[in-house]
């Protein structure tokens, strides 16, 4: 990625929303696949449990359908191969499985760059936050283990906080609204940007109206990401670290 790409999709950004400028005042980060190299062990487990349930998931499309709701991903496949939707109780009895075996699976460890990706944000003056699909209880905790004195608590979007999980933009526009309020300052879309690795993700941070990167860490094409909207691709978190002081400059 050269600087000219990167000035090219902010202008084309700006433009397309009629802002004068970026102003870029904080970072939202997505978790799995973007902080964490934990996204091979939800598709793993999201193949192996419809295999047990006599439906079939390829491993490539669990990325498609990250962010989706255990509920909306378990339906979708059971439409198409059986016609009609889960019952409450397959559903309950599926995504427990999912579960148990996510569980047994080795921990996932930190997706390499991410950490020195946020220390550069950070000493930027951008803030980092996380928006997130995730509900564990014990994610600040985990966060804070990988990545310390990085993220507060009051600057995190989990699945407890939403109603309607990414693709739909509450996710984000949450984030931005919590960011408002933590600071007491009036925002707009252009002070932020969305980091994400899966397409509905993208979806989310676009229909959001917030200048969206995508970083592909998984096996899909890069016009899986870009054909849902994202402003630029980088390969790896590595790569958006060593475009960050770059990305920064232009967004001022």
């Amino acid at each position: 990625m050269n600087k000219e790409d990167i000035e090219k999709a902010v202008r084309e950004y700006i433009s397309a929303k009629s802002y004068n400028r970026m102003e870029l005042k904080a970072a939202m980060f997505d978790m799995d696949g973007v902080l964490f190299d934990s996204m091979k062990n939800h598709a793993y487990c999201w193949h192996e449990t419809m295999k047990h349930f006599g439906l079939d998931l390829p491993e490539w499309e669990a990325y498609m359908h990250e962010g989706r709701t255990g509920a909306g991903t378990i339906n979708i496949v059971s439409k198409r191969q059986r016609g009609y939707e889960a019952t409450e109780a397959e559903i309950k009895e599926i995504y427990q499985y999912k579960s148990d075996l996510f569980n047994t699976r080795p921990k996932a460890v930190r997706m390499p760059g991410a950490l020195e990706t946020l220390l550069k944000v950070k000493e930027s003056g951008v803030v980092p936050m996380v928006v997130t699909g995730s509900g564990q209880k014990t994610l600040l905790d985990r966060l804070n283990r990988n990545f310390p004195d990085i993220f507060r608590a009051e600057l995190m979007v989990t699945a407890f906080d939403v109603k309607y999980g990414k693709p739909n933009p509450e996710p984000y526009l949450m984030g931005m609204d919590k960011y408002s309020k933590f600071t007491t300052s009036t925002y707009a879309p252009n002070n932020f940007i969305v980091v994400e690795n899966a397409p509905l993700g993208v979806q989310a941070g676009v229909a959001a109206g917030v200048f969206t990167i995508a970083v592909n860490t998984g096996p899909l094409p890069d016009s899986a990401l870009l054909d849902q909207g994202a402003n630029l691709l980088f390969h790896s978190m590595q790569d958006l670290c060593d475009n960050w002081q770059t990305v920064y400059e232009v967004m001022q």
